[in-house]
């Protein structure tokens, strides 16, 4: 016991600031979230180049995340930590010397289902830029697996839920930060500047402050042959919860009510990123908003979510179960796509109050059911292919969106609402669910 208390504290000290670079991470796509797309249609994109664009980060994030997860395990977390900042550092560089090339064309594009776009030098720069800085993005699961290793298993909620409030955070200030340095006659300079200028924060904070956690390496990975290895999902023999079993996708499926759970991520993830493709499109195209207006919604929504998730949800989760929550901020949040599509300023931002309400009570309430479906043993499993559901769900919603509002414009955002809905006429199956083992408790 006593070896265990020294390491104990030592780890304690980097929690801080480990909770401050996973709030840089969110800030900095807070930021560039906020301005990319003034940037594509700047530089001669349209809807789908801006989905391209925005997918092209989760896509290579879903090839280098294995890789850095894998290395994190053998070489320790501290170094791939520092190679996943230095990487999104270098992104940031290349993203800001964009923003100086010449409008080059490179491939010009007229089509009745692609519409009608230009590939310039510059778009291709920022191609480049989001890929490098996917390839090498898994400082959020790396920063996972630290946090694990520095707290116990009574801790450890707690800890990941500070982890959840340092990423809002992020989600918060990023978007104002970029509307606000977006309206000077600097335009996304300063913008990316700042980005930039985080990022080598986050550099000096893992480099200086961050130590290396618990050595737990092994001279050897383990070849294993499934789909959790090609989707980064794989996790190290000592960092498994004891009594954990690892199982493949196959045996997944066969776990009671846990497909289920796997196909309501994939479709929340899919209709979510389909609004995150066609929104900022139509607030430039249609909406004629400037970098401080999507800021200033985007930051709103954050700061709703935020309170949602905490005394609303408390409240409500006192009085109603996790399923009729989860049926009730379906619809709720369904009804914000919808209140999207006329383009009025009032409706736009009560459909603001409505995601993050609906949103807010849904998803938690979503996590933890599916939890409770994959039980102890294979909590990590199922988790794990939760993430890859999500991620996949995420590069086809991106794609998606552009596509979508290419062809339908505002429309695209009842496509959305109607996969919403979806969930919801879902979800009165996790009801009867809900009952049913409620009646076997009390028998």
């Amino acid at each position: 016991m006593a070896q265990d208390s020294g390491p104990s504290k030592a780890y304690g000290n980097a929690l801080f600031p480990l909770y401050t670079i996973t709030f840089i991470g969110t800030l900095g796509f807070g930021i560039i979230l906020t301005f990319l797309v003034f940037l594509v249609t700047e530089y001669g994109g349209n809807a789908l180049i801006y989905g391209l664009l925005a997918s092209t980060y989760p896509a290579f994030q879903l090839v280098g995340a294995p890789i850095l997860g894998k290395w994190s395990d053998l070489y320790g977390r501290k170094k791939i930590l520092l190679l996943s900042q230095i990487g999104t550092l270098l992104a940031w560089f290349i993203f800001l010397g964009a923003l100086f090339l010449p409008i080059i064309p490179l491939i010009e594009v007229n089509s009745n289902l692609l519409g009608v776009f230009t590939v310039t030098l510059p778009l291709f720069a920022l191609f480049f830029a989001r890929a490098l800085d996917g390839v090498t993005g898994g400082n959020v699961s790396v920063a996972n697996a630290y946090l694990a290793d520095l707290t116990t298993e009574e801790e450890r909620n707690k800890n990941y839920g500070r982890m959840s409030v340092a990423s809002n955070l992020g989600y918060v200030f990023g978007p104002a930060l970029a509307g606000v340095l977006g309206t000077t006659i600097y335009g996304e300079l300063l913008p990316v500047s700042a980005a930039l200028l985080i990022s080598v924060a986050g550099t000096f904070i893992v480099f200086f402050l961050l130590p290396e956690s618990r050595a737990c390496t092994i001279e050897q990975y383990p070849e294993k042959k499934s789909i959790r290895k090609i989707l980064g999902q794989e996790h190290k023999d000592c960092y498994l919860v004891e009594g954990g079993k690892k199982i493949s996708l196959k045996e997944v499926f066969k776990l009671e009510y846990v497909p289920f759970m796997l196909l309501l991520y994939f479709l929340i993830f899919l209709g979510f990123n389909i609004y995150y493709t066609a929104f900022p499109i139509h607030a430039v195209v249609a909406l004629d908003w400037s970098p401080a207006e999507l800021g200033i919604y985007f930051s709103v929504i954050s700061a709703l979510m935020a309170f949602v998730q905490g005394p609303v949800l408390a409240k409500l989760a006192d009085r109603y179960s996790e399923s009729l929550l989860i049926v009730a901020g379906g619809f709720i949040l369904g009804l914000q796509f919808i209140l999207l599509v006329p383009g009025n300023l009032i409706l736009i931002y009560i459909a603001a109050v409505f995601f993050a309400l609906g949103n807010g009570i849904m998803w938690p309430c979503i996590l933890s059911v599916l939890s409770k479906f994959a039980g102890t043993t294979y909590q990590g499993s199922v988790q794990g292919f939760a993430m890859s559901a999500s991620s996949l769900a995420s590069i086809i919603g991106l794609l998606a969106g552009g596509l979508l509002y290419t062809q339908f414009n505002a429309i695209s955002f009842l496509i959305a609402a109607a996969i919403i809905y979806l969930v919801v006429f879902l979800s009165f199956r996790l009801v009867k669910i809900e009952k049913s083992r409620k009646m076997e408790e009390g028998v």
